[in-house]
């Protein structure tokens, strides 16, 4: 192999291997499973949970395997609005409720875009996961997104039927 052309196929190994979801070693990392009328589907997902990550969320990846994702959590349930400025993908957002019931779900976001994306109600979590996905695992509003049982950033733990906090003394 002549030398340029190692050198140029070891850049695009490395332009390769940056697009990837691999970009989010600092920030932790869980399963959800998502309920549907078709069965149980399981993704690993990245979590943002304080507002540098989730301001920075999915911005510019370029590939996301079909059971990836990334969960922005909330200290508590309120009405969120995302947009996808700099997202270089097609997403699926999907917005849950404190029980874990998917509140609405807004198919193939539009990349670049910055109109708001908004919840139907208050939500304490946000998964997005590749444009499709929902549909292809028959996920709709009312169906069960298990959340991980990690604090959000100096939040004490919500009670999955009330939306409050699990231990009022701790506010």
């Amino acid at each position: 192999m002549k030398p340029h052309t190692f050198i140029l196929a070891s850049l695009a190994l490395v332009a390769a291997c940056a697009s990837t979801p691999a970009l989010f070693p600092s920030l932790p990392q869980a399963e959800v499973q998502a309920m549907t009328s078709q069965g149980t589907h399981d993704f690993a997902v990245w979590i943002a949970a304080d507002d540098k990550s989730r301001e920075h969320g999915l911005m510019f990846v370029r590939e996301l395997p079909p059971d990836r994702g990334m969960l922005f959590l909330f200290e508590f349930p309120q009405e969120v609005a995302f947009w996808m400025k700099d997202t270089v993908l097609s997403l699926d957002l999907v917005f849950i409720d404190p029980a874990g019931k998917v509140l609405n779900i807004a198919a193939n976001a539009k990349p670049y875009s910055l109109d708001p994306i908004e919840s139907r109600g208050r939500a304490i979590a946000v998964l997005e996961v590749v444009a499709g996905t929902a549909r292809t695992i028959g996920l709709k509003a009312g169906d069960t997104i298990t959340l991980p049982s990690l604090p959000t950033t100096g939040t004490p733990a919500f009670s999955p039927k009330t939306g409050q906090p699990a231990n009022p003394a701790q506010h």
